[in-house]
């Protein structure tokens, strides 16, 4: 049986992550024709502060909001974040466990890194984990398009 309010809150919960996808789909367009260097210009360095907390933003919404209700709406209970990602990729709901831990991996680095000069590394692992998240958001969206619960 369907819970109607997982429903109603997986559906804001999309309308959110869409938001978040294409503010994070302009900023990567925009840090793509700058280029990762070692040294930034004060704007360069501001689009690309820019794209890590939206790659953040977005990553946050999708691993601890939307797989959260689906497996609410599926009656699951994984534990850990690892469990969470693997019987994610079991269901099809996203294309690779791995690739999701890294994502939830980089998201907290963004979250928690200070250092000046590790900032060129996490903007290339930004532009390398990029389209995992674009893809497992697009999977996902499909997940939920057969239910009938988008």
């Amino acid at each position: 049986m369907i819970d109607e309010k997982y429903l109603l809150q997986l559906k804001k919960e999309l309308g959110d992550l869409l938001t978040a996808t294409e503010s994070l789909n302009r900023s990567f367009l925009k840090c793509q024709s700058i280029s990762i260097k070692e040294v930034f210009s004060f704007e360069e360095q501001e689009s690309f502060d820019s794209l890590s907390s939206k790659f953040a933003r977005t990553s946050d919404i999708y691993t601890q909001k939307i797989l959260k209700t689906i497996f609410l709406l599926l009656h699951e209970n994984p534990r850990s974040f690892i469990d969470k990602a693997n019987l994610a990729e079991k269901l099809e709901i996203i294309p690779s466990a791995d690739d999701i831990i890294l994502i939830r991996d980089l998201r907290n680095e963004i979250v928690h890194e200070y250092i000046l000069l590790e900032l060129s590394r996490i903007y290339n692992e930004i532009f390398l984990h990029y389209s995992k998240l674009i893809s497992a958001v697009e999977m996902t969206k499909i997940f939920i398009n057969n239910r009938n619960w988008g």
